[in-house]
């Protein structure tokens, strides 16, 4: 199978983040006052910094602009203090925001940054601003190193973690992607809230790059977690299955896609269809053809022929195993072992009578002495599922743990399956 991945976006996009720029330029009503000692305007502005300051004041900021740009063409002519240049322009990267010029905001502020006129407290949120007028101006350079020196006073909050992350992806560095990703992961968790689906989106994506198959399936196992969605669930078992020989296990994998309806090929229900005829299980084949038959748009013209032939067979099949139910259920009952038991709650969980499946195969268990017992706590927990009985049917999956030899993959797959029942 390709290792590409579908219905992932190719370069997920940096956050809008107009809306969470923090300003860090001080209200323009307080200008003037609480100034320490040394730190005046020049006389020589005076005019033009209190024109600006009236026209911050009544949010008239275009006009704000060109008195603080009259203020620097003073400076021409006549000296400016490093104070007169830190307070110009901060003054204009608030005008700027309040504008929705980030670009010329980011500008004044890196202005103001160069002038060192910034006291210890206003420097994490200022970076912080660059960081987010950096990355939204697309300079992402820029934006990590500003994101990096916030991060240091633990200014960034978990969006601004998830924007690092996605940063450094668009900057080819999927090693610090995934440090900046997990910082996110935990800052989420942290504060009793879900991850953003970003950052396992990332994790696949450089996976996928780079060709790692472990790294794509650790990544789907968190996207499904996260989300049940059922595109995860068809590549993550894709990618499961593309390896797996052993047919009593790629029934297994099969039932998982079938049951989270992530299966989305003609030829994978043809394929759990052909496994479960030769495991004589037809009435669960006859269920699955049946559902393939009856999903619009799945079954190609040219297989249509085949899979109605199949259907036929398999349901011949079906149906002279339930005219023998009440035989191998009376049957079933005498014998000591529960392996009857178990056999008889296949046949009814293909003919959809799932609490008589769900009956029999609780009987067969409580006799022992069956031979596939991973394929008994399925069935079991299927049927449960089927009936919506969540609490029972996650209690028959979690047996799968004391099943001895069991396929690693197979019992994670199902393990994952019932965390997200109900």
């Amino acid at each position: 199978m390709s290792h590409s991945i579908h219905n992932i976006r190719r370069h997920p996009a940096v956050f809008c983040l107009a809306a969470l720029i923090v300003c860090a330029a001080i209200s323009p009503a307080a200008w003037s006052a609480d100034k320490p000692k040394g730190q005046e305007l020049s006389r020589v502005i005076a005019k033009e910094m209190t024109a600006a300051q009236k026209a911050m004041q009544a949010q008239q900021w275009s006009e704000a602009l060109k008195n603080l740009e009259a203020a620097e063409v003073v400076g021409t002519k006549s000296p400016l203090s490093t104070y007169d240049k830190f307070k110009i322009a901060e003054f204009k990267a608030n005008c700027y925001i309040h504008l929705n010029n980030l670009k010329g905001a980011q500008t004044a502020y890196e202005a103001a940054l160069a002038t060192g006129g910034f006291t210890a407290e206003e420097l994490p949120k200022t970076y912080r601003a660059l960081f987010q007028m950096a990355a939204t101006n697309q300079q992402p350079t820029k934006a990590i190193e500003y994101g990096k020196q916030a991060n240091e006073s633990g200014a960034l909050s978990d969006n601004d973690l998830v924007i690092m992350s996605q940063l450094y992806y668009q900057q080819k560095d999927c090693k610090n992607s995934a440090v900046w990703g997990d910082k996110a992961v935990a800052s989420f968790k942290k504060a009793g809230e879900a991850p953003k689906e970003v950052l396992y989106q990332l994790k696949l994506q450089c996976a996928s790059d780079a060709n790692e198959t472990a790294g794509m399936i650790s990544a789907l196992y968190d996207l499904v977690r996260l989300t049940n969605k059922t595109s995860y669930w068809n590549n993550l078992i894709r990618l499961e299955r593309q390896d797996e020989r052993d047919d009593n296990n790629l029934r297994m994998i099969y039932r998982i896609m079938f049951d989270t309806n992530s299966m989305q090929a003609d030829t994978d229900y043809i394929e759990m269809a052909q496994l479960l005829g030769d495991a004589a299980l037809p009435g669960e084949a006859q269920m699955v053809l049946e559902k393939l038959m009856s999903s619009p748009g799945i079954l190609k013209d040219e297989h249509k022929e085949r899979t109605t032939r199949l259907l036929n067979s398999m349901k011949t099949r079906g149906d002279a195993d339930k005219k023998g139910l009440p035989a191998l259920d009376a049957e079933a009952a005498k014998n000591p072992a529960g392996q009857l038991d178990v056999k008889l709650g296949e046949v009814y969980f293909g003919a959809g009578d799932y609490q008589g499946a769900s009956t029999a195969i609780t009987r067969g268990l409580g006799k022992k002495q069956i031979k596939q017992l991973d394929e008994a706590y399925v069935y079991l927990g299927r049927a449960q599922a089927a009936l919506k009985n969540y609490p029972e049917a996650k209690k028959a999956f979690a047996e799968l743990k004391s099943v001895p030899n069991i396929s690693q993959r197979v019992l994670k797959l199902w393990s994952l399956y019932a965390d997200k029942l109900g």
